[in-house]
C-alpha cells in the first residue's frame, strides 16, 4: 500500500479538490485499493516529506527546493490543464 500526501499551503481549499480529483482519478484506473491518501498543509509535513514518511506527494502550492525534487506539482489537477501528465506521474510512483 503506497502513501500519498496532497498538499497545499493551508491543507483546506486546493487540497480539497486536488483530493477529490485523485480518488475519483484512482477509482476509474482500479487503483483504489493501493493508495492510502492524507490531506495536509505543506508548513506541516516538510520533516516528513525529508524522512521519506510519503512514497507520493502532490503538492498545489510552492514547496521549498530542498523537498522540490520529491513533489508532483498538482496545480494541473486545479485548472485541468497537462492533467494527465500528473495522473501518469502518480501513476508510475504506484507502480514502482
Amino acid at each position: 500500500m503506497k502513501k500519498m500526501l496532497i498538499m497545499c499551503g493551508a491543507g483546506h481549499a486546493t487540497s480539497t479538490v486536488v483530493r477529490a480529483k485523485v480518488e475519483d482519478w484512482l477509482k476509474a484506473q482500479g487503483l483504489s485499493n493501493k493508495v492510502t491518501i492524507k490531506q495536509s498543509a505543506v508548513g506541516d509535513e516538510i520533516d516528513n516529506i525529508k524522512n521519506d514518511r510519503y512514497d507520493i506527494v502532490i503538492s498545489t502550492t510552492v514547496v521549498p527546493d530542498n523537498i522540490k525534487s520529491k513533489i508532483i506539482n498538482g496545480v494541473a489537477l486545479l485548472t485541468g490543464i497537462g492533467s494527465d501528465k500528473v495522473y501518469d506521474e502518480v501513476k508510475k510512483e504506484i507502480e514502482e
